[in-house]
């Protein structure tokens, strides 16, 4: 291919017009989004929340892995390609690193880079209906008693609670909890179950609600792997609205909001149910 030939081929890629079918701005993304956090100013509240089910009948749970960052001071969620498409994986590789020297401060520090298993399922917040359908992401619980340990038992003493003719709303009770470091975060103290009931009065609603193609990953983003990689590196990278990409640098002043990794703060939920948990 001649340098004409290569520049042509270039200059087609980027002008190709961008499907926006299935684009989705953040305010919509956010009413896709179920959450079980507290306002602040509430000590305790109540959720209620039913599960659809599935169209092939499999598990409306799904296993999808996390990193769980800070970036900018936040603690954010990222899309594990290694464990969840076996596709390279910065993260994993710093994580491993670590763990391969020995030493008790590298193992503390991977601690950070280390993914974590979450189930997502997909379900109607009965206090926003016209909201449509939602997703709900909750962190897996390596103690067996997480928001999955709380529900099997109704499923296995009720039977399927996503049947749309005579399933159940889940009731999901919450309240505010504190972290060792005093941090207050919200934490679900029970889930118990209501009387069986259909999907909604309307036919054409349920129908609605059970047909609609919207999947998890159409909500829940993933990174490129040069985001990835610039995360691993301690950067924080930046989204160009003109040019319609993230711009990575290495500032040193922006590695992980200002702080070293070295001084890299442990989440104080690294094992517990997450504060703050955004679909981004």
């Amino acid at each position: 291919m001649s340098s004409l030939d290569a520049v042509l081929a270039q200059y087609e890629e980027n002008t190709k017009t961008t499907d926006t079918s299935n684009y989705m701005s953040q305010e919509e993304r956010m009413q896709k989004y179920f959450a079980c956090i507290l306002l602040q100013g509430e000590s305790q509240g109540q959720r209620r929340v039913r599960i659809l089910p599935t169209k092939d009948g499999s598990s409306p749970f799904k296993e999808v892995w996390y990193h769980e960052i800070q970036v900018a001071g936040k603690w954010q969620k990222f899309y594990d390609p290694g464990k969840n498409d076996n596709e390279r994986s910065p993260l994993n590789e710093v994580y491993e690193e670590l763990m391969s020297t020995g030493k008790e401060t590298d193992k503390e520090l991977a601690r950070q880079y280390r993914s974590r298993k979450f189930y997502i399922v997909k379900v109607i917040d009965r206090d926003k209906e016209h909201e449509g359908v939602k997703f709900w992401r909750f962190k897996h619980n390596f103690k067996n008693d997480g928001i999955l340990d709380k529900i099997i038992p109704i499923w296995r003493q009720k039977g399927d609670i996503t049947d749309p003719e005579k399933g159940r709303d889940l009731i999901i009770q919450l309240v505010k909890s504190k972290a060792p470091n005093g941090k207050e975060y919200t934490s679900i103290q029970t889930i118990m179950h209501d009387d069986p009931t259909s999907l909604h009065e309307d036919a054409e609603t349920s129908k609605l609600w059970l047909t609609d193609e919207l999947s998890w990953e159409d909500v829940y983003s993933k990174k490129p792997v040069e985001y990835l990689e610039a995360i691993a590196r301690g950067e924080v990278p930046r989204w160009d609205g003109e040019l319609g990409k993230y711009i990575y640098g290495d500032d040193e002043t922006a590695e992980f909001g200002g702080t070293s990794k070295a001084s890299l703060p442990v989440d104080p939920q690294a094992s517990m149910e997450a504060d703050e948990d955004l679909p981004f």
